[in-house]
């Protein structure tokens, strides 16, 4: 994307957005269920009682192991913007490598929050002062609880644990209420199980330079 056109878009959200929305960038890789996350987290927001929530994939193909990114709109009021979103109050990176690849720091707002599934300490992982850091090992948790699927870790609904301990915005209620209404009780709570114990083994810091 030209910059131009990067600034209209940004341009435009500024005028869009309102004070109290807050809106929510999942950076993954093909497989490992951003978009899944992103639309129980606006199920568990609309539980939680907001009247606006919004989640919509990246526009393209989810290749397996590709980069991608889903987006996540939770509002007090209803919601009226659909454009695809560029900038952020909290990014949820469900693979710490990406960190690397993708420029996660430079679609965080100011005061913002960033959710990393890493085994690092939340101050060690290059931050600016101004974005709180929230760490969590969420592939430890599952592989731990044995949520497997394909032979590979289930990270993304860990990853909702450590979001509503990171942000306060949904509970662990919700959260659980959400999977409910998606999966089948069995696999609800061999989910919610993960999610309870990231909830527990995230850690916040505000990092200082």
């Amino acid at each position: 994307m030209g910059r131009k056109l990067m600034a209209f878009f940004i341009s435009r959200q500024r005028k869009e957005r309102t004070d109290n929305m807050k809106e929510i960038i999942w950076f993954g890789r093909g497989g490992q269920g951003a978009v899944v996350a992103a639309q129980i987290l606006a199920e568990s927001a609309y539980l939680e009682g907001f009247r606006g929530v919004t989640s919509a994939p990246t526009f393209g193909p989810e290749r397996r192991g590709a980069p991608v990114t889903a987006s996540t709109r939770i509002s007090e009021e209803p919601i009226r913007m659909f454009s695809q979103m560029e900038m952020a109050d909290i990014a949820v990176v469900l693979d710490e490598t990406l960190l690397g690849v993708v420029d996660v720091k430079g679609r965080i707002r100011k005061g913002g929050t960033v959710i990393v599934n890493t085994c690092a300490k939340p101050e060690s992982l290059g931050f600016a002062a101004d974005v709180d850091v929230a760490a969590v090992d969420a592939t430890g948790i599952a592989l731990k609880l044995r949520l497997m699927k394909e032979g590979a870790p289930v990270i993304n609904t860990p990853m909702l644990g450590a979001f509503a301990k990171a942000t306060g915005i949904v509970s662990l209620g919700n959260v659980e209420k959400a999977l409910r209404s998606k999966l089948s009780a069995a696999v609800a709570s061999q989910n919610f199980e993960t999610v309870r114990a990231a909830y527990e083994g995230t850690t916040l810091s505000k990092v200082k330079g």
